[in-house]
């Protein structure tokens, strides 16, 4: 079925992305019928919210570099049992301080994803593939959203909402015993991998490369400007998914009068536009890359242009009044967005040497996701106190626009230390 099984690594993290969102978005589809079971004021239900995302950002870094020293193939394994476990265990909960613990850990499991999911396409793709097999990879995410909707809506009304979060775990443990046995670090440790499709991938990972070849500690990547630029507009960019995620659903519900079940239905429609988005930027930024041969321009004018764009539409969905110009705004906003998705794991790729990939990410996205844990609370206090949603949208797209303005002034091409001491050596002659 799959003629080069690089392909097969990322139909297996696409899967796995599904399952991720499916899993993570249960709860706010849930949180109808949760909080109203144990009482939660919109404060409350921002901190349940934020909660996961303590334990998440943490293992974001943790989990990217695990994913250096033991491999992507361990450390996505372990994480994904994790993660299951605590999903399930939502289901057990009986108070506030129970859910939020349960939340915070399953936070935890989840953490390493995405940057040992980036991790796993350094080893095993090319560059000129790479924007690509992440979009792929990542569309998984917005789809594993739009099926949350359907799946928990349809099982909470016809079980109760506990058994929802049961049937999601038993599909990620189902994913866990396919991986560890399928999969393999890297692609000459692997058996079905021809040696054209090997020298293909070796090849390829030098072609168009910016990153230095010299080696380089960790810390040397953390304090660069870039990088943590980098980490800055990606704080925006989830700033935007994760309002979306968290707050949409409720928004609809408490807002606009939609019963469950329309909820459930009219969220799938962002999602559903995300899903195009992410596998259409990497598309799009790995064919700017092939007519201009400027690696670092293709990545920037397609995530410049569409985070603005991004902005712009949340923006309009919090000054709407009717239901069907919201969600055409967020489901324009939300595809935009992640369009964006590929190409910052993409820079990481391209700026960074591959030995370095797994941890530089999870630092840049474990910074980023800081955006979860106050985005969520944040958005709880202001529907608190104001009584409604505009301000909260207002907020998600003008952080878009700062997003966007630090990469197209202020990310570059890393420059080595030895090219930064013959710069120097060459100025003082």
């Amino acid at each position: 079925m799959f003629r080069n099984f690089r392909w097969y690594i990322v139909f297996m993290l696409f899967l796995a992305a599904i399952i991720n969102y499916i899993d993570r978005s249960a709860l706010s589809v849930a949180m109808p019928f949760i909080s109203k079971r144990f009482h939660l004021e919109p404060a409350e239900m921002g901190l349940i919210l934020s909660s996961f995302f303590i334990g998440y950002a943490l293992f974001n870094f943790i989990g990217g570099y695990f994913s250096d020293v033991f491999g992507p193939k361990k450390v996505f394994g372990t994480s994904m049992v994790v993660w299951s476990i605590f999903c399930g265990l939502t289901a057990t909960a009986f108070n506030f301080i129970s859910l939020f613990i349960v939340r915070l850990m399953f936070g935890v499991g989840e953490g390493p994803f995405s940057s040992t999911a980036n991790k796993a396409v350094n080893n095993w793709f090319p560059i000129k593939e790479r924007a690509r097999a992440v979009g792929i990879n990542q569309a998984g995410l917005p789809i594993g959203g739009a099926l949350s909707g359907p799946i928990v809506g349809f099982v909470a009304l016809k079980f109760g909402w506990e058994w929802s979060f049961v049937v999601i775990t038993l599909i990620g443990l189902l994913w866990t015993l396919l991986w560890i046995k399928t999969v393999t670090d890297k692609p000459e440790e692997h058996p079905k991998v021809s040696k054209e499709e090997l020298k293909v991938i070796r090849d390829g990972q030098m072609q168009g490369n910016t990153s230095s070849s010299e080696s380089l500690p960790l810390s040397y990547y953390l304090k660069q400007p870039t990088i943590i630029v980098m980490a800055v507009s990606f704080f925006a960019y989830n700033y935007i998914i994760f309002f979306f995620l968290t707050w949409f659903p409720s928004y609809l519900t408490m807002s606009k009068g939609l019963s469950i079940m329309k909820m459930s239905v009219v969220t799938m429609i962002p999602w559903t536009f995300g899903a195009i988005g992410l596998i259409g930027g990497g598309m799009l930024t790995d064919y700017i890359f092939k007519k201009t041969g400027k690696l670092m321009f293709s990545r920037k004018l397609v995530l410049v242009t569409f985070l603005i764009g991004a902005a712009i539409c949340v923006g309009l969905a919090g000054i709407a009044s009717s239901v069907t110009s919201i969600v055409i705004f967020m489901a324009f906003g939300v595809g935009f967005t992640y369009l964006t998705a590929p190409i910052y794991w993409s820079i990481i790729q391209d700026v960074v040497r591959g030995e370095k990939v797994g941890g530089v990410s999870g630092f840049v996205h474990g910074l980023a996701n800081i955006s979860g844990i106050i985005g969520p609370s944040v958005t709880g206090f202001i529907v608190q106190f104001t009584g409604h949603f505009t301000s909260a949208f207002l907020l998600a797209g003008g952080l878009g626009v700062i997003g966007a303005l630090a990469v197209a002034f202020f990310v570059k091409p890393l420059q080595s230390e030895a090219a930064k001491e013959e710069v120097v050596q060459t100025r003082t002659v």
